[in-house]
This record gives structure tokens, C-alpha cells and sequence, in this order.
């Protein structure tokens, strides 16, 4: 059964998405079609996506657009700590499409605007959520020596599907992301998750979170897929909340520091809760 969802239509998010588009943002919470719009912008929270909203790969799970990406704006970074500062958050997330046309993936952008936030709001602690850099390790140094608090990179599904759902991505340069992430600086937290619900098989999934906790990883979410688009890939199988469940338990079981399990949950979804958690 489709969980329910608090209404995108709500005054909150008319209000938010003004600000957004006066400060020339965008988010993933828009762009990707997400399911808890509604509740986070009702919250004054956002993920934010830098680096322009056209994606130079076209994933089948996703509902970001797809083509010839514009030149990174140098005042995007600048703009997303206004934002910030201006929200009052205690927690950011900062995510982007993933730019294969950028020399540097986009990791030098990531970097400035993790420098502007700590100008703008020294006391906001500072998430990103990478793409894989196409496996470049200085693009990835980039971005750790800017010092963020948590580094996300989502494995987004099980090895066997990714010909199918991520045909440009490859399961072993995202775990090597994950690890190098430790590698470089042992201190910063690291975070991944994935969507079920594609045709994955339990073992596939439970055979994921060990290959996660074997690189180090500290935090991860678990989510059922949905449909953005009729074009988009097919949901294979609703999961049930005690499913979820499982897979929360098998998650500490295995290793991990935080499990987020559920069904609407996303991997920047109450990002600053879950992090809190982890290390309280």
C-alpha cells in the first residue's frame, strides 16, 4: 500500500519556494520529486542541490532532469549560506546533480559552499551528499578538506541491479568513495543508504549493509522507492513497516552506529535527528 503524505500545496511551501527562487536555489526536495516536500518545507528545512538542476546522467529511478548542464553560478555558493543563516538552521544538507562535464566533478562548488555556511552560520553543522566524482579521489580530497560534519554518498541499490538503475554508476567505485572518505580523515562521520523495492532480494540488501560497514560506514537509510514519473522504473514490491523493521535490526546487528528504516525515508530526510542519534 502508497504510504500518505502531508500536501505540497500547504502555505509553508509557497512561502519556502519563494525564497528559494529569490535566492536562485534549487532542491532536491523539488527536483526529485520527493515525498516529505511537504513536511520539510512546512519545517523550514531543505536540501539543497548545487550546481543547477540538469543531471549528466539519466537514471531510471530518478525524476531530475537529464541533459547539457549551465556553467556552476560562483554566487550559489554565497546564496545557499544567506539561506542558511536566514532559515536558522542548526543542520544543513547539500546535495547537487552530478556533473560527469566538470573536470572536478563539481567537488571545488561543494567545497566553497561548505566554506560560505561556516562564514554565514559557524554554528550550523554541515552535511553533503556526493556524487562518486567518477571515482577521482583528489575531487573527493576537495571536498573533505573543507571540513564538513558528515559526508554522504548513497549506494542507492544492490550490485545486481545497477546495469538496470544505474547504468553510468558502478557499486565498487561507491564503496572505494565511502572508504577513501576515512582514509583521508579518519574523524568525519559517513553516511549511505539505499531504496528497496526495485527487485532487490533480502540476502542482496543484508549483503549491502555489510560491504557498508566493512568501508567504515557510520550511518544508513533505508527507503521504499516510488515512482516519480509514469517513465520511470516500475516499483517491483511495496515494502511493510515491519519490514523495515528487520532490516533496522539487521542494521546494529551488522555494525552500524544509526539505522533510519522506514518507509518514506530518504537519506537527507530528518538528517539532523539522525546524526543525533548516532552521537548523542
Amino acid at each position: 500500500m502508497k504510504p500518505k503524505v502531508i500536501s505540497p500545496l500547504i502555505p509553508e511551501v509557497t512561502e519556502m519556494k519563494k525564497m528559494l527562487r529569490k535566492l536562485k536555489l534549487n532542491t532536491v526536495c523539488e527536483e526529485a520529486s520527493c515525498p516529505n516536500i511537504g513536511e520539510c518545507f512546512r519545517k523550514k528545512t531543505a536540501t539543497f542541490m548545487i550546481l543547477g538542476h540538469t543531471c549528466t546522467r539519466a537514471c531510471p529511478y530518478c525524476d531530475v532532469s537529464f541533459g547539457k548542464p549551465d556553467p556552476p553560478d560562483p554566487e550559489e555558493p554565497v546564496n545557499i549560506a544567506k539561506a542558511v543563516k536566514y532559515l536558522g538552521l542548526e543542520h544543513v544538507v547539500i546535495t547537487s546533480v552530478t556533473r560527469d562535464d566538470l573536470p572536478d566533478g563539481g567537488a571545488s562548488q561543494f567545497a566553497s559552499v561548505i566554506e560560505a555556511v561556516r562564514d554565514y552560520h559557524p554554528e550550523c553543522r554541515v552535511e553533503v551528499l556526493i556524487p562518486d566524482f567518477s571515482g577521482k579521489k583528489e575531487s573527493l580530497k576537495m571536498v573533505v578538506n573543507a571540513k564538513p560534519d558528515i559526508i554522504n554518498h548513497n549506494i542507492e541499490t544492490v550490485p545486481e541491479l545497477y546495469r538496470q538503475i544505474r547504468h553510468k554508476g558502478n557499486y565498487e567505485r561507491s564503496l572505494k568513495i565511502l572508504e577513501w572518505v576515512k582514509d583521508i580523515d579518519a574523524s568525519l562521520v559517513t553516511k549511505s543508504g539505499i531504496m528497496v523495492g526495485l527487485g532487490e532480494t533480502f540476502d542482496q540488501v543484508l549483503a549491502v549493509m555489510k560491504d557498508l560497514v566493512n568501508v567504515g560506514c557510520d550511518i544508513f537509510t533505508i527507503g521504499q522507492y516510488l515512482q516519480p514519473s509514469k517513465n520511470s522504473y516500475p516499483v517491483k514490491k511495496y515494502y511493510t513497516q515491519e519490514e523495515f523493521r528487520i532490516f533496522e535490526k539487521e542494521g546494529y546487528r551488522i555494525g552500524f552506529k544509526e539505522v533510519y528504516s522506514g518507509i518514506l525515508v530518504r537519506s537527507s530526510y530528518n538528517a539532523s535527528e539522525v546524526y543525533s542519534r548516532a552521537f548523542r
